[in-house]
């Protein structure tokens, strides 16, 4: 569903944007994805509304078929958040060690605190956090848009095949510039 509205206590999800993971091979230039992140982040500080940066530092412990899990621990620095994000004290850091950002964190508290109904996720990878971050918001009851210009993937076809089949069943959507305009919208904060 096409982006129609953003409520007043909406909070800005960033999923990933860290140093280990952005050196990765994705399909659409992450310095585009970042820049686009960057304006979203500068427009809900501007207007007062949460920002929740994420960060991965772990794996959850499961098995899988693609083999046993690689070690648990990762180089140094890998989990810090890009200094583009330019981090503030009332940010809300949160880090995780699975593909969404509500699993075994308080994600969920912290924005039930702050009264937040609704969610805008963007960062990486479309198919893996962005899509398990959405995913979780909406079964806790939150309103979702998701930034597609705003995400981006290693895989084409993953990501395509979220924003096609996935999205539309848990969000509405829309580009950095309709989310920024929503916003924009509103009165300034005192």
């Amino acid at each position: 569903m096409p982006l129609t509205t953003l409520d007043p206590n909406t909070a800005l999800i960033v999923i990933d944007l860290q140093k280990g993971i952005v050196s990765g091979k994705f399909i659409h230039p992450i310095a585009d994805i970042v820049d686009r992140t960057r304006a979203l982040i500068d427009v809900f500080r501007a207007k007062n509304l949460p920002v929740v940066l994420v960060n991965v530092a772990g794996r959850a412990p499961g098995r899988t078929e693609q083999g046993p899990r690689a070690s648990q621990t990762f180089a140094e620095g890998w989990a810090d958040l890009l200094p583009q994000l330019d981090r503030q004290p009332s940010d809300i850091a949160i880090t995780k060690r699975s593909w969404g950002a509500f699993a075994t964190t308080d994600l969920e508290a912290q924005l039930k605190t702050r009264g937040v109904t609704q969610v805008v996720v963007a960062g990486v990878a479309t198919s893996v956090g962005v899509e398990a971050t959405a995913r979780q918001a909406y079964e806790q009851g939150l309103n979702v848009t998701l930034a597609l210009d705003a995400m981006t993937d290693i895989r084409e076809e993953a990501h395509e095949y979220s924003i096609g089949n996935v999205f539309p069943r848990i969000s509405e959507t829309g580009s950095t510039q309709e989310i920024i305009s929503l916003l924009e919208k509103r009165r300034s904060p005192l």
